[in-house]
C-alpha cells in the first residue's frame, strides 16, 4: 500500500472476542484501530473521532448495523466515510438493503483475516487515489476561475494595523472567506465560514461575498444611514430568498472602522466571540454577538456594538477551524483552549507575525479551514 495514506479504522461488533482478534489483525497490518461494542457506542465515538473507514457488524442487540448506518448517514461530516458491513450469514435481502444505504461492501465473518485486511487496504488506496484526482481538478478549477476568497493585499488605514492568516484544509479551497471593503469614510472587515466540508462550501462563497459586497457598497453609495446590524439583516434576507442557497448557512463577523474618528463597530451572525486584548492590563476578553447564522430565518435578530479600543489594543476575529483540534485520532472543539493559548502568546509580548508562525507550526493538527484577522489600534484619533 502506498505510504502516506491515512489508515484509521472504526471496528464495531458486539462480540468482544471477535472484536479483539479483528483489532489485532488490523493493528498488525498497520492500521490505527478504534473499537466499539455497539452502534450506540460507535456513534458516541464518532463525536470525537473521524475514521477513514468503518467496518460494522450487522447483527447487534439494541441498534443493529443497518440502524447504525442510517444514523451515520444523517451526519454530514460522517456520511461520506467508506462503510462496510460484517455479517455471519449470506442473506441477499440484508445485503441488498445495506448496499442501498451506500455501503461499499459486505464482508463475511468466515473470510480469512488477511483477505479482510487486503480488502480494506485496497479500498483506502482507491479512495486516496480518487481524492488526489479530485483535489487536482479542484485546484485546476480554482486557477482557471482566478477568483479569490481571501484578499491578496492588506488594507492601509491611518491609526490601525490590519493583518490576517488563512490556511485551507489540506490546501483545498473551503468555506472560509475574508474581505476588506475600503470606502471613502469606512473600512469594512469581513470574515465568514460557510457550513460545509472542503470544496463543497467553496462554490457558494462567491455568492455570499457578492451579496455582502453589494449590501455594503449600496449603503455607502446611497449615503444610507443603515446600521451595521441593518446591513447584516439585509444580507440575511437576500440569502434566505435565494433558492440556490437553501440550507447553505454561514457565520459572518462584520466590523466597520470609521476613518475620521477611529470608531469600531461590530455585528455578528452565528460567529465565535471575538478576542480583545489590552496590553496595559494584559487582559484578554471575549466580545459576543447574538445574531443567528445567515440563511436560517429571515429575521436574524442582529445587534451591533461599539468596541472601545485604546492605543495598542488588539482585536482578533477568527473561524472555528482554529478551535477544532485533532489529537491522537480524536477531534475536539475547544474555544477556551485557543483563547488561553492566544493569551499566553500576547502576554509574552509576541507580535502577530510570531503568532502566525505558531499557527503554521500547528497546522497539521487542524481539521478545517482556519482564518484569523488581527486589528491593532496604533494611535489616538483627533
Amino acid at each position: 500500500m502506498a505510504t502516506g495514506i491515512s489508515k484509521n479504522i472504526l471496528l464495531v461488533d458486539d462480540n468482544p472476542l471477535f472484536l479483539k482478534i479483528l483489532s489485532q489483525a488490523f493493528t498488525t497490518a498497520g492500521f490505527n484501530c478504534y473499537t466499539a461494542a455497539s452502534g450506540t457506542e460507535a456513534l458516541d465515538r464518532l463525536h470525537t473521532f473521524k475514521p477513514d473507514v468503518i467496518l460494522s457488524d450487522y447483527e447487534m442487540p439494541g441498534m443493529n448495523g443497518l440502524e447504525f448506518r442510517l444514523n451515520v448517514l444523517q451526519i454530514d461530516a460522517l456520511k461520506e466515510i467508506p462503510f462496510l458491513f460484517l455479517t455471519a450469514h449470506e442473506d441477499e435481502g440484508i445485503m441488498y438493503t445495506g448496499l442501498n444505504l451506500q455501503a461499499i461492501d459486505y464482508v463475511l465473518k468466515t473470510t480469512p483475516f488477511d483477505v479482510i485486511v487486503a480488502k480494506l487496504n485496497n479500498l483506502l488506496h482507491t479512495v486516496s487515489k480518487q481524492r488526489e484526482i479530485t483535489e487536482k481538478e479542484i485546484r485546476k478549477t480554482v486557477a482557471a476561475l482566478n477568483i479569490k476568497t481571501v484578499p491578496a493585499t492588506l488594507p492601509k488605514l491611518n491609526g490601525f494595523e490590519v493583518d490576517f492568516w488563512h490556511r485551507s484544509y489540506q490546501n483545498i479551497p473551503g468555506g472560509d472567506f475574508i474581505d476588506f471593503i475600503d470606502t471613502k469614510s469606512y473600512l469594512f472587515i469581513v470574515i465568514g465560514d460557510l457550513m460545509g466540508k472542503k470544496w463543497d462550501a467553496w462554490f457558494y462563497t462567491f455568492t455570499y461575498l457578492s451579496y455582502i459586497r453589494a449590501a455594503i457598497r449600496f449603503s455607502v453609495i446611497t449615503n444610507d444611514t443603515t446600521t451595521l446590524a441593518g446591513i447584516l439583516q439585509q444580507i440575511n434576507v437576500v440569502v434566505c430568498q435565494d433558492e440556490g442557497l437553501t440550507n447553505i448557512l454561514s457565520s459572518l463577523s462584520l466590523v466597520r472602522i470609521e476613518k475620521q474618528t477611529g470608531k469600531v463597530i461590530y455585528s455578528g451572525a452565528g460567529d465565535l466571540p471575538l478576542l480583545h486584548y489590552r496590553p496595559d492590563t494584559q487582559e484578554l476578553t471575549q466580545i459576543n454577538s447574538t445574531g443567528m447564522l445567515l440563511g436560517v430565518l429571515p429575521d436574524g435578530f442582529y445587534t451591533e456594538q461599539e468596541i472601545i479600543m485604546a492605543p495598542s489594543d488588539q482585536l482578533f476575529i477568527f473561524t472555528d477551524g482554529l478551535i477544532d483540534i485533532s489529537s491522537g485520532g480524536r477531534q475536539k472543539t475547544d474555544y477556551r483552549y485557543f483563547a488561553d493559548q492566544m493569551a499566553g502568546y500576547l502576554q509574552a509580548g509576541q507580535s502577530f507575525t510570531n503568532i502566525k508562525d505558531n499557527l503554521r507550526q500547528q497546522a497539521a493538527g487542524l481539521t478545517d479551514d482556519s482564518s484569523i484577522i488581527y486589528i491593532q489600534k496604533t494611535n489616538v484619533h483627533a
